[in-house]
């Protein structure tokens, strides 16, 4: 996925070290070896980040550390690259604390990924009545516009800054690149949300500078409030989700998704997705008409293989650096095409004068369980609602011939 100069916030004497918390507690010690964590962190993530913002999450801390591993430090030269950063404890036991991922529309790997990379949700290993897999999407949850959309997206533990380099860049740049700042621990708070976005906001700054990608990013916005991971009834779906509701209710519910985890539908947003799942009850009931496999297929959707389904629909730069992982190679789709495989769907359009690409993922079996024709009127009513919506033309729909049989 995702070299030197000065770092982007230089850290002096005590009296500049950053933890305002910590003021007047920290022994000499202690001074010396925050300031060594800084410079160490400064350096494994190729001076895009401020030491002390890193060491400022998780309420602050004295000591964090890198590792000497290549896949561990971020280099600038050859994206994508990533840094990986570890907080040492009091008994110098490492925990994740950080890590900054760097993405490039150049690159030979996909920006966006879409595809089944695995569950939006945590699955469990046995089977308990209680037990409600797709009630939260606690690993995967949709990501929400900072803002408008125009400069990335967040979660409750990352945010994504997106630059589009114009075309009085210099060669060096690509059209798009995006960096994400993400939090790798748990119960990350609202504060450290902020500090998140401010990190990899930076830290995009700094890049765009450093390769002459010209950009103008947009202000952070004024808040970030948390975004929900727990999905709502479908039939009730409003935001990037409404065309489902409206398909439930003309349709009825059938084999459909009973559940929704939206968005906020804004016409800027260059990148915008909507989850859909099968609760217990509707595994239970659409089960009742299955046979054979995918009858017993039905009991695995209660725990570790659940049913679901999710349209992501790329604008712009984003529709150009968009693909899926086949036998661990990647797949660029490209745009104008449409077609489908392996529980993966795509059509194209050209919205505002620019490209589009509309996806939607299905669950392996759940793609069995609806039909290809069922899947087929579903897709084209999500992409008539959002080329409508938006305002698109030149609309490709995928046709049978167009799916490739791998």
């Amino acid at each position: 996925m995702g070299a030197g100069w000065r770092r982007l916030w230089q850290t002096t004497a005590v009296g500049g070290i950053g933890l305002s918390l910590y003021a007047g507690l920290l022994t000499v010690d202690d001074v010396r070896d925050r300031a060594s964590s800084e410079r160490d962190i400064a350096a494994a993530c190729d001076r895009l980040v401020s030491g002390a913002q890193v060491m400022d999450l998780q309420g602050g801390m004295v000591r964090a550390e890198s590792v000497d591993y290549d896949e561990y430090r971020l280099d600038v030269r050859h994206l994508p690259s990533a840094c990986t950063i570890y907080k040492v404890g009091d008994s110098s036991k490492t925990t994740d604390l950080f890590r900054l991922i760097v993405e490039s529309s150049d690159d030979s790997e996909p920006v966006n990924i879409t595809g089944d990379r695995g569950s939006p949700f945590v699955t469990f290993d046995g089977y308990d009545e209680k037990d409600d897999v797709t009630a939260v999407a606690d690993r995967e949850p949709e990501a929400w516009p900072l803002g408008d959309g125009t400069l990335g997206s967040y979660t409750n533990f990352r945010t994504m800054i997106r630059a589009e380099c114009g075309p009085a860049s210099g060669k060096a740049a690509p059209k798009l690149l995006n960096v994400t700042a993400v939090a790798r621990y748990p119960a990350v708070s609202a504060g450290d949300r902020r500090r998140l976005a401010r990190i990899a906001r930076s830290a995009t700054q700094q890049l765009t500078r450093r390769i002459g990608c010209r950009t103008q990013l947009p202000a952070l916005p004024d808040r970030m409030a948390a975004v929900p991971s727990k999905l709502r009834t479908a039939a009730s779906a409003t935001g990037s989700c409404r065309w489902a509701s409206e398909l439930v209710k003309e349709r009825g519910q059938g084999r459909l998704p009973d559940r929704a985890l939206m968005i906020p539908a804004r016409e800027a947003n260059p990148v915008e997705g909507c989850l859909l799942a099968v609760s217990p009850h509707q595994v239970r009931r659409i089960a009742g008409g299955l046979e054979g496999d995918l009858h017993d297929y039905a009991e695995g959707a209660l725990t570790h293989s659940p049913w679901w389904l999710r349209t992501v629909s790329y604008f712009g730069a984003e529709a150009e650096s968009v693909g899926y992982v086949h036998a661990g190679d990647d797949v660029k789709l490209k745009p104008g095409t449409a077609g489908g495989t392996e529980g993966i769907w795509w059509a194209s359009s050209i919205c505002n004068g620019k490209p589009a690409l509309h996806t939607l993922t299905a669950a392996h079996v759940y793609d069995d369980v609806l039909g290809h024709k069922a899947l087929s009127s579903l897709f084209r009513t999500y992409i008539d609602d959002i080329t409508t919506r938006r305002g698109c033309t030149h609309v490709t729909y995928p046709t049978t011939q167009d799916f490739r049989d791998l």
